[in-house]
């Protein structure tokens, strides 16, 4: 069954839901979650969204869609921001801030799930440190990788719902 639900995530070119995976093999919708499980488990880059999984392996970095994001909120909204791109799909590859004194200053984060976005608020905390958009008034840009366009565009829509997209400057067009 594992290979077949890793086959049917490959052959399709949109998220493969849950319960259309359960409702194929005859399992529960929590039998599928676990194979899920084991499947990552045993390498399977796969990929939970609100719209079903996604298979990413065979993908390269060149073939994944991209964007730089500008965003503005307070440290207390960090842990929604992060959750809104993961929740939706996305990767948040890395936040980079522009300092009026330093320049561009950017820092690799790979957070793709609610565990990672715990691991990195925990490292916050436990590490004794703030985040690098403290630096710049809350200011500041995500790399966010997804599986497709449309999904980057449905995350910078619900981040600008939430009010933290944040508008470009004109000096700023060249971070693109």
């Amino acid at each position: 069954r594992r290979d077949a639900i890793v086959a049917k995530i490959k052959e399709s070119d949109a998220p493969v839901a849950g319960k259309d995976l359960a409702a194929s093999f005859h399992v529960s919708r929590q039998v599928i979650v676990q194979d899920i499980a084991l499947l990552r488990a045993d390498g399977h880059d796969i990929v939970a969204t609100n719209r079903g999984y996604v298979l990413r392996e065979g993908v390269s970095d060149m073939d994944i869609p991209t964007r730089l994001i500008k965003v503005r909120h307070t440290v207390d909204q960090l842990e929604d921001e992060l959750e809104t791109v993961v929740d939706l799909g996305g990767t948040v590859q890395s936040v980079m801030v522009n300092h009026r004194a330093y320049g561009k200053i950017t820092a690799d984060l790979d957070i793709r799930s609610r565990s990672g976005i715990a691991r990195y608020l925990d490292d916050i905390r436990t590490g004794k440190s703030t985040p690098l958009m403290t630096v710049t008034s809350g200011y500041h840009f995500h790399r966010i990788a997804a599986y497709s366009k449309e999904a980057l565009d449905e995350i910078e829509a619900a981040l600008a719902e939430r009010g933290y997209l944040a508008e470009l400057m004109p000096y700023e067009d060249d971070f693109q």
